[in-house]
């Protein structure tokens, strides 16, 4: 069983992704939470996704902490805070693998079934993967 209580990308910052004060738009770190999120469901729950399970985002949040540069290194640990019966929890750290910190972020994500059209269980290997320590 592989364990995805903790998961680490790094994220690639884009030109477009500024504003006009030379940083990261405040919207597009939900973009990258997303790209974090994609990689961590890609790699791990894969499995799931094939058996039409989707993970849909019901609540997002963030607190930014300071401004993400062009030049910054930009990680994302994302880490399963919370498991339910259809939902779970991942919080998420921007930072830049140096102690500095961008911004902490949460999501509250629903297992929903595609072909049913409504939410469903997780799964129990699913859950017993979120769950290891």
């Amino acid at each position: 069983m592989t364990e995805i209580k903790k998961y680490s990308i790094p994220v690639e910052l884009r030109f477009a992704d500024l504003d006009a004060y030379g940083h990261v738009n405040n919207a597009v770190y939900f973009t990258l939470l997303e790209t974090a999120r994609t990689k961590l469901f890609h790699d791990k729950f894969i499995e799931f996704m094939g058996q039409s399970l989707l993970f849909l985002v019901a609540k997002a949040e963030c607190e930014y902490k300071l401004p993400i540069g062009l030049d910054d290194v930009m990680i994302i640990t994302l880490e399963i805070a919370r498991v339910g019966n259809s939902s779970f929890d991942i919080d998420y750290v921007l930072h830049n693998g140096d102690g500095k910190l961008f911004g902490l972020a949460k999501t509250v994500m629903v297992c929903y079934d595609g072909k049913a059209k409504k939410p469903t269980r997780i799964p129990k290997s699913l859950k017993q993967m979120m769950l290891a320590d």
